[in-house]
């Protein structure tokens, strides 16, 4: 009898702590998929926004070098 109440005692703590550590886990990945969302619409506006350097300035800083 007293080794059923001591089962079911550890079985209770067991299942409850299984439930807190679910619980933060949810949150925890529902924080971290909003950062990637942010993240990936900041990325997205930023490469948007990028302009690329002409070819030919960057030419003209090895010119310098010509008589090394």
């Amino acid at each position: 009898m007293k080794s059923i109440k001591v089962f079911f005692v550890v079985t209770a703590i067991s299942v409850s702590g299984l439930a807190m550590a679910e619980g933060g886990a949810d949150r925890t990945f529902a924080r971290m998929e909003q950062a990637r969302q942010v993240s990936m619409e900041a990325y997205q506006v930023a490469q948007q926004k990028k302009e690329e350097a002409p070819l030919a300035s960057e030419h003209g800083k090895q010119v310098g070098h010509a008589s090394c």
